[in-house]
């Protein structure tokens, strides 16, 4: 995290992970130009010339126009230009205006030559991989596996295409976001969106608290000053009836976004009142990082219960030699707070009187009738006691440790456990050098008694503020559609991002191949274990979750028992709450 900007600062993406096709283009055009050096041939293939230019400018965001097409295609220039026409009358090439007069155009790939340069990527891929091995972005050879190319040919993802028309918005869209590393990558981005959308994209970047003071004071204004604004899961009720958001299906065809296709636990969370006030545009549940070449030399096996995480943190906390055993969450108010929710989770315990269903708990219909706080209760004293524990292995500074402090030192070797968020994971998955690089397990958050193993969802939706200029929603609306599409989800993927929200980039096979956490996220997911419940989005959970912060770490500083935390959260929590009526 940068100190003066309050943005998450990561390692750069690694060559291989900019995309198959964008390194098949350069292959391809080497491979041509080397053909036609050692042949000598006097007719250069125009056709395929100019597709590899407009393909390497699409990827590298670079305006191409007509006349850098042609200079491209080394082909007179009379030929040039009919082969350059065909391009276009085949439907391979879109040409989209530049000016308001239209006299003048720049050239984009269409869907059509998108799909088939991605086919033919995995193609050209397959056929070189018996002969020559196959080789990843590094130069190393990897073992060739048979199915492989039927998994290419049925989930890979095509690249973003640019929009027919460019939008107009005057000033470009206006986006509100929080500083994370999933939204700090679709700002290092920004050109090749701006190329996309055919506008400027300003970009505003809080933290957490800042970004919800943010939106709240956004508004009151008369106009918002946002076209697009992030939002936290659990804030979805609270801005859903103070009139922050505008309810999607008011403003556009949801089936639009496709939404069976987003993880069910985060389409679900962006719901109040059954109706949907945004798209996920990150889904990144709170797993248990865990070394696994630190338990295999222990002996132990990865843990799947709250004693046996105890009984792991203790074998390898090693404070002498400069490591510690876990690190969480554990920062007075807002960070400790979400700890407390999710322990009280693990123990099957949500944090209101929610019923129970399959799987779990129906946070779903919290906006049409009266819930209670549940905190001052056996399940919540058994969460507080190993909150309790789990400080005996924790690292001295643990009490100030918070969303990027406690995946640090994780990253650097210095802690063998850590509760974190997937989109944390950059910190070590984009450093070669960090000791965790290469050696992390994901597992969902081992389940205390009476509880089950669970995945937390947490992460951002992208809404439109209630109170956007009219005239300005139905451009909104398609940026809104282009940032949370599944082609851009898998462009932040490829360029250092390890969020998620939807089922068919998980199963993108470049995207498989740059980390493991897809998979891990995917079976969770499959398996019912990603949940939204732990943070139900009734509109007074930031005051709870406060209040559980300031509570639970006077507890975890010795000043009140986990019995006095419990009743002093109860009490505070139910004086916050106003009895909602049945509807």
């Amino acid at each position: 995290m940068n100190a003066l900007t309050g943005k998450a600062t990561l390692p750069n993406a690694p060559p291989e992970s900019r995309g198959e096709m964008q390194a098949m283009v350069a292959f391809l055009e080497g491979l041509t130009n080397e053909l036609e050096d050692t042949f000598d041939l006097r007719q250069p293939n125009a056709h395929l010339r100019m597709i590899m230019h407009l393909l390497r400018g699409h990827f590298e965001a670079k305006t191409v126009t007509p006349t850098a097409l042609i200079g491209a295609s080394n082909a007179p220039y009379a030929t040039a230009t009919r082969r350059l026409k065909e391009l276009v009358d085949y439907g391979l090439i879109e040409q989209r205006p530049r000016t308001k007069t239209g006299k003048t155009f720049s050239m984009h790939p269409s869907d059509a030559l998108l799909s088939s340069w991605s086919q033919l990527a995995g193609r050209v891929r397959r056929l070189a991989e018996p002969h020559f091995g196959a080789v990843d972005g590094s130069g190393r050879e990897q073992d060739y596996y048979f199915g492989g190319s039927y998994t290419t040919r049925t989930h890979a993802i095509p690249p973003l295409s640019v929009r027919p028309e460019p939008l107009r918005l005057p000033g470009g869209v206006r986006v509100l976001v929080h500083g994370d590393p999933t939204f700090m990558v679709m700002d290092q981005l920004k050109r090749q969106f701006e190329q996309v959308i055919g506008t400027e994209i300003r970009q505003r970047a809080f933290s957490i608290d800042r970004l919800r003071e943010e939106a709240l004071r956004n508004a009151e204004r008369t106009m918002s000053r946002y076209d697009i604004i992030a939002v936290d899961l659990p804030w979805i009720g609270e801005f859903a009836e103070r009139g922050v958001l505008l309810a999607l299906d008011s403003v556009m065809d949801v089936e639009r976004l496709d939404p069976a296709d987003f993880h069910t636990a985060g389409w679900m969370g962006t719901h109040w009142g059954g109706r949907a006030y945004g798209v996920p545009a990150q889904t990144t549940p709170e797993l248990l990082f865990y070394r696994r070449d630190l338990l295999a030399a222990a002996g132990l096996e990865p843990p799947a219960t709250t004693d046996a995480l105890l009984r792991a943190a203790k074998a390898l906390h090693d404070p002498r030699h400069g490591r510690y055993g876990i690190a969480w969450n554990a920062a007075r108010g807002t960070a400790l707070g979400h700890t407390v929710l999710m322990a009280l989770a693990d123990f099957g315990q949500p944090v209101v009187d929610l019923p129970r269903i399959a799987g779990g708990y129906d946070a779903s219909r919290l906006a049409y009738g009266r819930y209670r706080i549940t905190i001052d209760t056996e399940a919540g004293l058994r969460a507080a006691e190993f909150l309790m524990e789990l400080l005996n292995y924790s690292p001295p500074d643990i009490l100030s440790m918070s969303w990027f402090e406690r995946i640090r030192p994780y990253a650097a070797g210095k802690v063998a456990l850590a509760y974190g968020y997937t989109l944390l994971a950059p910190y070590f998955e984009l450093d070669e050098s960090a000791p965790a690089h290469g050696q992390t397990g994901f597992l969902p958050h081992p389940a205390g008694p009476g509880g089950s193993r669970i995945a937390p969802v947490g992460g951002y939706v992208m809404g439109i503020p209630a109170n956007l200029a009219p005239e300005r929603i139905p451009d909104a609306v398609e940026a809104l559609t282009v940032f949370t599409s599944r082609e851009a989800q898998k462009l932040y993927v490829q360029n250092g991002s390890r969020t998620n929200a939807r089922y068919s980039v998980g199963a993108d096979p470049e995207v498989r191949r740059l980390s493991s956490i897809f998979e891990a996220v995917d079976g969770m997911s499959w398996r019912d274990e990603l949940q939204f419940w732990p943070r139900p989005p009734i509109p007074e959970i930031t005051g709870i979750t406060q209040i559980l912060g300031e509570e639970f770490h006077d507890m975890l500083r010795g000043i009140i028992s986990p019995g006095q935390a419990l009743r002093r959260s109860q009490h505070r929590a139910d004086a916050l709450i106003e009895m909602r009526p049945q509807v």
